[in-house]
C-alpha cells in the first residue's frame, strides 16, 4: 500500500503545539484593511487554536491520526 501523503495547503497553514493542540491563524487579515479598526486588525495577529470539533479533520489532513 504506498504512503499517505500529506494535505500541501494544510501543512502551510496549521502547526502543531508541544502539548499537540494545532494552531491556526485568523482570517481576515490579508487584504481590504482600511476600513477595519485597529483593535481589530491587532486582535486578528494572534494565534488562534484549532476547535476541537475540527481537531480530527485537521489531523486527518496532517496525517496525524
Amino acid at each position: 500500500m504506498p504512503k499517505m501523503k500529506t494535505n500541501s495547503g494544510a501543512k502551510k497553514r496549521f502547526a502543531l503545539t508541544g502539548t499537540g493542540k494545532i494552531k491556526r491563524k485568523h482570517a481576515y487579515h490579508s487584504h481590504i484593511l482600511t476600513k477595519k479598526t485597529k483593535k481589530q486588525k491587532r486582535n486578528l495577529t494572534h494565534v488562534g487554536l484549532v476547535s476541537k470539533a475540527d481537531e480530527n479533520n485537521v489531523k486527518h489532513l496532517l496525517c496525524l491520526k
